[in-house]
C-alpha cells in the first residue's frame, strides 16, 4: 500500500513543506506594508524557528539516517539521508533571501536614525571609545583558548557564537612557524548591542568587537583567518534513552530527576549544523569538518545577517516613545470577552450557558480569575488540569496552589517533555507539590497535550461540573501572541467526560470510553476519519472545512483526497506544514488550502463536517499530525452552542476572506497571494475590531445571546 501513496501525485515531504512555511515568515520580513521594527521581529522569528528546525527535525532525520539505509517517507518517497539533502539545498536560498532582507531592513532603520554601523566605517572618536570598551569591558571577561596538544578542543554550546582563529605562532629563532586554532566565545554577560553616541543613533554588535580585536586576545600569534561562527547540536532527546530507576515507589521523582539528566545530555548531542559569517579558505575549514564531523552540505553562510538576531527586538528602545509607536503595530490590548458582562464572574455564568473565550483578541484574565474564584470558593471540592507550556510567571500557578491550600483536591498532569520548556515544567511541578497539589506527569510513550481543567462544585448537595476545553495552553504570555479559542461549559456529558479523562489519565488507562469527547491516541483519529465518510457519502452536498496547524497525517490526507473525488468541497485553513497538495486534477481538485502568517500566531483548531444544523462542530488540541492523532493525549471536544458556532464560523470565515495576509498552496506545492479585493480583508485586523466592537456593545449591557454583530459580519464577509 505505501508504495502508491507518493506516486499518486497529491502528497509531498513534511520537512520541505515546513522550510515553505518558514520562507513565508521571511516574506513577512520583507513585506514593505509591515512596520519596521515589525519586520526586524519577523527576521528573528524566521532565525529561531529555522534554529529549532535544524535542532529538531534535522536533527532526528540524522539519527534516522544512522541506522536505518532504506526506510522512506510515506509523503515522498524519499529516504532520510535524501531528504536531508534537500533541506540542505533548500535551506542555502533562505540563507541568501534573509541576508537581502536584513540588509534593506537596516537601510530603512538609517533612514530613521538607527544605524548599525561596520567596524570599517568607524570614526576616529568611535574607534577610540571602542578600544577602551575593549580593554576596559570586553577583555577582563574573555575565556580565550588555544587548542594543541596540551589544551584540547573545548565542548562548545549549542547557538553560542565564537570567534575562530587559525593562528600562527610568530617566527623564533631556527624554529618552523605552526598553526594552532584559536576560540573565542562572545560573553554571554555582556550586552549585544553597544551604543556608539549618547544619542543611541549608532551601534555595533559585541561580537563585531570581539572579532576586530581579537589580534589583541591571541598577541603572541599571527592571526592568519579569522570567522566569526555557531555551531546547531541536535536537541531531540527522547525519555526512554534514559532506564527508570528500579525503585518503584520513586517513580514520580524519578521521572523528574530522568528528564533533568536528560537535559544536561542535551548540550553534547552531535552537531548537525555550523553557520560561519563569512567565506574562508577550504584549509581553515577543515577545521570545521573535521572538529564537529560534518560535511560541507551542513557549513552555512550568513553574510549579512548576524548569527543570533535575538537582539533586535531590544532596538525599539533605542527610539523615542513616539517614534517607536510609528514604526511598531498599533497598540492592541486583549478585550473583554463578548459573552461576559465586565466584572461577570466566568463560573457563574458558564452554569447558564457555554462561554466561548477567543485569544488574544479577549483575555484570558477571565479564566484565571475562573480559577481564584475556584480556589476559594467553598463549594469547589476539586480543580483538576493538564498542563503542557506556562508562562515564566504564572499566575495559575499561584492560584491551584492558593487552592490546594484552601484544602481543595487539585490535580495537575504536567507534561515534562514540553520540548525547550522541560526545565520550566520542572520547576513549576517541585511548586504545585510543594504547595499540597497532586503532581503526576502522563505517559512513558505518549505527550499529553490535551488542554483541559475540570472545577467540580457540591451545589446543595448534587456534584456538577465546569469542564473548560481549549486549543492553546494555559500560558498567560502566549495568549496575547497566539490565537485560540476555549470553551467553558457546565454541560453534565461533557464533565462527565472530562472526570472520566482525569481518572483513566491517574491510572494510565489510554483506552477509556467517553461519550462526547475525541480522546487520542485511540479515540480521536478514527471518528474524524468516519465524520469525513459522512460526507463522502453526501458527494456534492458534502462539506468539510478545518482549520489547523499542520497536515502531515497519510490517512486523513488519503481520506481528504477521497472526499474531493466524491465532490465533497474542502477548505482549509492551515498555517504551517500540509502535506497534501490541493487541486491535483482528478485527485484534490475539491480542496483548498490557506496559510496565514501575520501578527499573531495562528493556532487554533476548528473542525467543521457538513451543513447549517447538520454540521458537527469541534475545537482540539491536535492538529492532523501523525504524532497528534497517534502518538499523544488530546482532546476534541464537540460545539453545541449556536452562538458559540455562529462566533466560530466569524473566525474561519475571516480568515478564508484575507485577502492581505493570506498565501494559497497551488497544486505544485508552492504559495502565491491572494489577488488584493477591492477592500482588502486582513483577517486578524478585523478580529481585532471585533473584540473591541463587541466590548464596547457589552458594556452597553448587550443581551447575552445576542448573534446580530457576528451575524452581520459573517455577511458582509461572505459578499466580499
Amino acid at each position: 500500500m505505501a508504495q502508491g501513496i507518493w506516486t499518486q501525485g497529491f502528497t509531498q515531504n513534511r520537512e520541505l513543506s515546513w522550510l515553505q512555511f518558514n520562507a513565508r515568515v521571511l516574506e513577512e520580513a520583507k513585506d514593505e506594508t509591515v512596520p519596521l521594527l515589525e519586520r526586524l521581529k519577523f527576521l528573528s522569528i524566521f532565525t529561531s524557528n529555522l534554529d529549532e528546525f535544524y535542532m529538531i527535525r534535522v536533527g532526528s532525520l540524522g539519527d534516522i539516517a544512522a541506522v536505518d539505509k532504506s526506510g522512506v517517507d510515506n509523503k515522498s518517497g524519499m529516504t532520510a539521508r535524501e531528504q536531508l539533502s534537500a533541506i540542505y539545498a533548500a535551506t542555502i536560498p533562505l540563507y541568501q533571501q534573509r541576508d537581502a532582507v536584513l540588509r534593506d531592513v537596516e537601510k530603512c532603520l538609517e533612514d530613521e536614525g538607527l544605524c548599525h554601523v561596520s567596524m570599517e566605517a568607524l570614526t576616529p572618536a568611535e574607534q577610540k571609545f571602542l578600544r577602551h570598551y575593549f580593554r576596559t569591558t570586553v577583555q577582563p571577561v574573555l575565556s580565550p583558548q588555544i587548542v594543541d596538544s596540551h589544551h584540547p578542543f573545548p565542548h562548545l554550546g549549542s547557538k553560542v557564537i565564537h570567534v575562530g582563529a587559525l593562528l600562527g605562532k610568530k617566527k623564533s629563532e631556527g624554529k618552523k612557524k605552526s598553526e594552532v586554532l584559536g576560540l573565542i566565545p562572545v560573553p554571554a554577560s555582556l550586552p549585544r548591542v553597544v551604543c556608539l553616541s549618547q544619542d543611541r543613533g549608532r551601534y555595533v554588535l559585541l561580537e563585531e568587537i570581539l572579532f576586530a580585536y581579537s589580534g589583541m586576545v591571541f598577541e603572541m600569534y599571527d592571526v592568519l583567518e579569522k570567522v566569526l561562527f555557531c555551531i546547531t547540536r541536535n536537541a531531540d532527546i527522547h525519555l526512554d534513552d534514559e532506564p527508570f530507576s528500579p525503585v518503584p515507589n520513586l517513580q514520580e521523582e524519578d521521572v523528574r530527576a530522568k528528564m533533568g539528566k536528560l537535559l544536561r545530555r542535551r548540550g553534547r548531542l552531535r552537531v548537525v549544523r555550523v553557520e560561519l559569517s563569512k567565506p574562508i579558505s577550504n584549509h581553515f575549514t577543515e577545521h570545521f569538518r573535521s572538529r564537529f564531523a560534518v560535511g560541507d552540505s551542513q557549513i552555512f553562510l550568513s553574510r549579512s545577517a548576524p548569527l543570533d538576531l535575538s537582539y533586535v527586538f531590544s532596538l525599539g528602545d533605542f527610539f523615542p516613545e513616539g517614534r517607536r509607536a510609528a514604526l511598531s503595530d498599533p497598540p492592541f490590548q486583549p478585550q473583554q470577552p463578548a459573552m461576559l458582562r465586565p466584572g461577570q464572574s466566568l463560573m457563574h455564568a458558564a452554569m447558564k450557558q457555554d462561554i466561548l473565550l477567543s485569544y488574544p483578541y479577549e483575555s484570558m484574565e477571565p479564566f484565571l480569575q475562573m480559577i481564584r474564584e475556584a480556589a476559594n470558593d467553598r463549594s469547589v471540592v476539586s480543580i483538576r488540569i493538564t498542563i503542557y507550556r506556562l508562562a515564566r510567571k504564572a499566575k495559575l500557578v499561584e492560584y491551584l496552589c492558593a487552592a490546594a491550600e484552601n484544602g481543595k483536591d487539585v490535580t495537575v498532569l504536567i507534561e515534562l517533555r514540553a520540548r525547550f520548556d522541560e526545565q520550566n515544567n520542572i520547576d513549576w511541578s517541585e511548586r504545585l507539590e510543594e504547595a499540597g497539589c497532586k503532581v503526576i506527569y502522563g505517559f512513558e510513550e505518549y505527550k499529553v497535550h490535551s488542554k483541559i481543567c475540570l472545577i467540580t462544585r457540591n451545589d446543595r448537595g448534587v456534584m456538577r461540573h465546569i469542564t473548560q476545553v481549549g486549543t492553546g495552553n494555559y500560558n498567560e504570555k502566549t495568549a496575547k501572541q497566539y490565537t485560540d479559542v476555549s470553551l467553558v461549559t457546565a454541560s453534565d456529558v461533557i464533565g462527565a467526560d472530562a472526570a472520566a479523562f482525569f481518572k483513566n489519565m491517574a491510572l494510565g488507562n489510554l483506552e477509556g470510553s467517553y461519550s462526547r469527547l475525541l480522546v487520542a491516541p485511540h479515540g480521536l483519529k478514527d471518528p474524524i476519519l468516519d465524520l469525513m465518510d459522512e460526507q463522502i457519502a453526501l458527494g456534492d452536498r458534502g462539506r468539510i472545512l478545518l482549520k489547523c496547524n499542520s497536515l502531515t497525517d497519510i490517512d486523513i490526507i488519503r481520506k481528504l483526497a477521497q472526499a474531493s473525488q466524491a465532490g465533497v468541497k474542502v477548505d482549509m485553513i492551515i498555517r504551517g506544514i500540509c502535506c497534501l497538495r490541493p487541486g491535483v486534477p482528478g485527485k484534490t481538485d475539491n480542496i483548498t488550502v490557506t496559510s496565514i502568517v501575520g501578527r499573531y500566531l495562528e493556532h487554533s483548531r476548528i473542525f467543521c463536517f457538513g451543513r447549517g444544523e447538520n454540521e458537527k462542530m469541534f475545537i482540539s488540541s491536535a492538529d492532523f499530525m501523525t504524532r497528534n492523532t497517534e502518538r499523544r493525549v488530546e482532546i476534541a471536544c464537540p460545539i453545541d452552542s449556536p452562538q458559540i458556532r455562529c462566533r466560530l464560523h466569524g473566525i474561519l470565515d475571516a480568515m478564508l476572506a484575507d485577502s492581505v495576509k493570506a498565501r494559497v498552496l497551488q497544486s505544485d506545492g508552492s504559495y502565491c497571494r491572494k489577488p488584493r479585493a477591492y477592500e482588502p480583508i486582513c483577517a486578524q485586523e478585523v478580529l481585532m475590531r471585533q473584540a473591541v466592537s463587541q466590548a464596547q456593545e457589552a458594556a452597553r449591557t448587550q443581551p447575552q445571546g445576542k448573534t446580530g454583530l457576528w451575524q452581520k459580519i459573517r455577511e458582509l464577509l461572505t459578499r466580499k
